[in-house]
């Protein structure tokens, strides 16, 4: 949550900035804020509510400093208010800082602080940053940063200026994404690659426990007891195009149709000759792990879910799927014999950062799955595997996840194979997935009839999703779809539970959403939504070409898939039914309110 820009150079410094921003919104916030600097002082300006509403405020033209930093805020510490909008600056109006992260150890610091007479303006922890930095400032802005830093406790990316020194910016980060670019014009730093792709492709990803000094023409990184390091660069393959809306209505729905490509990429050289090439999963020891955990948040659990599934199906070694949130206080049984599977689509999760972390520390080896390259849990993790969706702008994840069901089902099948241990349907399966493309293209040419269907919701404030085995996936994640796009209350139920409460909430034009594509328990699934129809549900069914539902009047059918994989097609029909929904409520649908695209604290 959260985005940071920064940038020192020749040019203008505040167009960068709020381009940056504009790029960064994905992220979810509920305010924004510029400081520019130059040899006259600090210039600051923030606004409550959207980045537009910000640039309303200013004559972008008029504004020539060459040195900036921007932010936009997801309340954490204090409401959303333009006193707790960032960028915070001290009593003297010479530095000036933006903040991502949270501070734990604050209010400590804060009354610390009080004490020597400093004055508080706003209710956040992040003001306690600007005002430890002018206390330990002498003139050394290095040293300052390094005392700062240091007393610090949680998460923190953090982007400094100071009057002093008008064409510097100073960074620092641990547990909160930061990255750096270079071009002919100047430096930048940002929260997210996004914002800073329009003017470099090489980027420098800080590390956690670095600091970095930018000025117009370089770029220096320390430790943070102001140790030098040597720069590492990373060269980052795809261009600002492939974030930007390419004639769809919304960026979510541009990368629902983006999945076709996405999921032939992901699967690109890693099915060869019906073998499954994941060499990196060589460098790890199957043979002696006797636990297993599926780490995640969101979605990404409903991958792990799906995961954990297939796992317990075809290895036998205890599994379990855990939301990443639990799993670090639940006290689990990690050792050295233990693997742990991390899924997140921005590898910048909080509580799956955190949960990794745990984990290594006490000896498990670690398989990360995740879409941003080079991003904290890609690089915390003994082998990581990338999907290769490409960036995913709306807050909604569609693309992400089911390539993230795709690598999954790879990953399973090698480790089985790793372990010694036949799955009798390898080659139907492997063979599935080559096909995929097409199947996922053929389920987008039924958009007409989701949206068809999503008008059932017009007059509806509540859905009802329900199926069995991997069918509870696909509900789990369609509900969780339509809540999130469309605001509409949904829940996901096993079939064979609606009799237990459930039920109880189904009457006259009550929508509900019916998998059967398992079947070892459609006829059962269909027994059960049968009773919904009897209480006068809208019933959709989404189920097998050869399968009987001569009851059903909204039935859709999808292709010969192997039963495992028909996660992946049912996804699709869902995320158009949620997308279609949201339209009809006239939702902001790239920006559901209260969500953010990457939940970077707990």
């Amino acid at each position: 949550m959260c985005g940071i820009t920064a940038f020192t150079g020749k040019d203008a410094a505040l167009p960068i900035l709020l381009s940056g921003l504009e790029k960064l919104e994905y992220r979810g916030y509920d305010s924004a804020g510029i400081t520019l600097v130059d040899d006259k002082g600090l210039f600051t300006k923030k606004a409550k509510g959207r980045l537009k509403d910000l640039e309303d405020m200013l004559d972008v033209p008029s504004f020539h400093q060459t040195t900036g930093i921007g932010h936009t805020r997801w309340a954490t510490h204090g409401v959303p208010s333009q006193l707790n909008s960032h960028p915070h600056t001290n009593a003297a109006n010479t530095i000036s800082i933006v903040h991502n992260g949270i501070i734990e150890n604050y209010e400590g610091i804060k009354a610390n602080l009080k004490a020597k007479g400093y004055e508080f303006q706003s209710e956040t922890d992040s003001e306690v940053i600007v005002h430890l930095l002018d206390y330990y400032y002498d003139g050394n802005m290095l040293e300052a940063m390094k005392k700062t830093v240091n007393q610090l406790e949680g998460s923190f990316a953090i982007c400094v200026l100071s009057t002093d020194e008008p064409d510097t910016v100073y960074v620092a980060k641990t547990a909160s994404p930061m990255v750096l670019g270079k071009s002919e014009n100047g430096t930048f730093a940002a929260s997210d690659i996004p914002a800073i792709l329009e003017y470099t492709k090489d980027v420098l990803i800080l590390e956690d426990g670095q600091m970095a000094k930018l000025t117009p023409n370089e770029i220096s990184v320390y430790t943070f007891h102001c140790e030098p390091v040597e720069a590492k660069w990373t060269h980052i393959p795809y261009d600002i195009e492939a974030a930007q809306k390419g004639g769809y209505d919304t960026f979510m729905l541009k990368e629902i149709y983006e999945q076709p490509e996405a999921i032939r990429e992901t699967l690109r050289g890693r099915i060869e000759k019906g073998e499954i090439h994941l060499e990196d999963l060589e460098k790890l020891d199957f043979t002696k792990i006797n636990r297993v955990y599926f780490v995640a948040c969101g979605t990404a659990w409903h991958a792990g879910i799906y995961a954990n599934t297939l796992f317990q199906k075809w290895i036998d070694v205890p599994s379990i799927c855990v939301a990443a949130s639990e799993f670090r206080y639940s006290d689990p049984h990690v050792d050295d014999k233990t693997l742990c599977v991390y899924i997140s689509q921005s590898g910048e999760t909080a509580d799956t950062l955190a949960a990794l972390k745990m984990s290594k520390e006490k000896g498990a080896q670690t398989i990360s799955i995740v879409n941003v390259l080079g991003s904290s849990i890609a690089r915390a993790s003994d082998v990581t595997l990338y999907t290769c969706a490409g960036p995913e702008i709306a807050v909604a994840s569609t693309k992400a996840f089911t390539t993230q069901l795709a690598l999954v089902t790879l990953l399973i099948l090698k480790i089985a194979e790793l372990r010694g241990t036949d799955v009798a349907c390898k080659a139907e399966l492997l063979e599935g997935l080559k096909q995929m493309p097409e199947v996922v293209s053929a389920m987008l040419d039924k958009h007409e009839l989701m949206k068809e269907y999503a008008g059932f919701l017009k007059n509806q404030q509540d859905a009802y999703f329900i199926g069995r085995q991997l069918d509870y996936v696909s509900v789990l994640e369609g509900a969780l779809k339509l809540k999130e796009v469309s605001y509409v209350h949904a829940d996901a139920y096993f079939a064979g539970e609606l009799k237990h409460g459930a039920i109880a909430l189904i009457e006259k034009d009550t929508v509900v959403i019916a998998m059967a594509t398992q079947p070892e328990v459609a006829a059962k699934t269909i027994s059960n939504i049968e009773e919904t129809m009897a209480r006068g549900a809208n019933v959709i069914l989404i189920t097998t070409k050869d399968q009987p539902a001569p009851k059903f009047k909204y039935v859709i059918r999808i292709p010969d898939v192997h039963p495992l994989l028909a996660v992946i097609p049912v996804t699709i029909l869902l995320q158009l039914f949620a997308y279609y929904a949201a339209v009809e409520k006239g939702r902001d649908v790239d920006k559901p309110r209260n969500l953010a695209k990457s939940v970077t604290v707990e």
